[in-house]
């Protein structure tokens, strides 16, 4: 399973596990696969904390970081946060915040102590994102930064560039490839609707070999509703580099995830999931549930755009970290529809292994097939 992207990056399997836990990371990257961590919901401070630990954990194995800065967005253009927030926040309509903490008192959770606010503006621009960055480039086993939404910034590409770093970038469609390529974009990672999190409208069996072809011989990493290895073989015989996964390392032993939100996901099946713009303002892939219901009903407030959105359900979120047994049926969780074959808690070097084995019993088995 030496890709040219494996052997770029010094790993053994080209599986990519984009996590916002270290631990997964960590535990990915030894087993032989390529962690990547999501910074978005870090300060610069605290992801520090998380590069630091890893750097201390992950031995001379090496690993990612993913940021996202959209090509569209709120206030595209300002660069100082504080003035960013600042406009932002005068953007949001009084009674979209009132409608989001209505669903949460309506559901029994509590609200948070007197003293401290919520993070309204994280890292979903570039005026948030690029410290993150430039913290990343730090680490000097931190070999890749993959953007989840849109063309890197020139600027940030450069950057990275400089620091002998590799750039990646999401897309879902051959027309974002094809900017992500001219951009000078050195992996790029087609997702397929079926994923979790941000992801466009087509189908993962159209788009890798509709991108494959779109920007050779730019590589590309195999992304959405991945979570066996008879898919990474599907998409290794399509002509990717890789596959880019996500879902399945939820229910992993190392996730840090709380046990009722843990519960969700291992109950859950494949057409559990609905693509909305509840949570982020972009459309995401995450498990239905009464929060994602409220905000379809047409009779109540449409979600705004990025990062507005998130500006008004911050609190929401804060307030699901703080209490996650009470606020069970109205929690933020991105999942794509492979989290319908997440059904018990494994390690996660197991999970790489046994995608391992299956992406090589697919790989015999074809063998023999086409052999007659």
């Amino acid at each position: 399973m030496q890709t040219e992207v494996a052997q770029k990056l010094g790993i053994e399997f080209p599986i990519f596990a984009f996590t916002h836990c270290r631990d997964v990371v960590v535990a990915v990257s030894k087993a032989g696969g390529f962690g990547v961590l999501g910074a978005v919901g870090f300060t610069p401070e605290q992801l520090k904390t998380e590069l630091e630990w890893i750097d201390e954990h992950i031995g001379d194995k090496p690993y990612g970081v993913d940021i996202v800065i959209p090509g569209k967005y709120e206030g595209m253009g300002e660069l100082d946060p504080e003035k960013l927030e600042d406009m932002l926040r005068e953007m949001v309509p009084a009674g979209h915040r009132e409608f989001a903490s209505k669903i949460l008192s309506d559901h029994g959770v509590p609200e948070m102590p007197e003293g401290g606010e919520a993070r309204e503006l994280i890292g979903w621009t570039e005026a948030t994102a690029t410290p993150q960055v430039l913290e990343a480039l730090r680490h000097p086993k931190m070999k890749l930064i993959a953007n989840a939404l849109g063309t890197p910034p020139a600027e940030i590409i450069d950057e990275i560039h400089e620091a002998g770093r590799l750039v990646a970038a999401l897309c879902g469609s051959s027309h974002q490839a094809l900017k992500h390529k001219a951009a000078g974009v050195d992996i790029i990672i087609a997702q397929g609707t079926e994923g979790g999190g941000h992801t466009g409208e087509i189908g993962s069996m159209v788009l890798w070999p509709e991108v494959i072809e779109a920007v050779a011989p730019t590589p590309v990493l195999a992304a959405g509703g991945i979570g066996t290895g008879k898919q990474v073989a599907a998409a290794l015989a399509m002509g990717a580099q890789g596959a880019w996964t996500g879902s399945l390392w939820l229910t992993v032993e190392e996730a840090d995830i709380p046990p009722g939100q843990m519960d969700s996901y291992l109950k859950a099946t494949s057409r559990d999931t609905v693509r909305s713009r509840s949570w982020t303002g972009k459309p995401c892939r995450m498990l239905r549930n009464d929060w994602t219901e409220a905000w379809e009903n047409p009779e109540n407030p449409k979600p705004l755009g990025m990062p507005l959105q998130f500006m008004v359900t911050a609190d929401a979120v804060r307030r699901g970290h703080a209490y996650p047994e009470q606020a069970v049926a109205v929690n933020f969780n991105p999942a794509g529809q492979i989290i319908g074959n997440a059904t018990k808690v494994r390690p996660a070097a197991q999970v790489v292994l046994g995608m391992v084995e299956e992406c090589i019993e697919a790989q015999e088995r074809l063998t023999k097939l086409m052999n007659g």
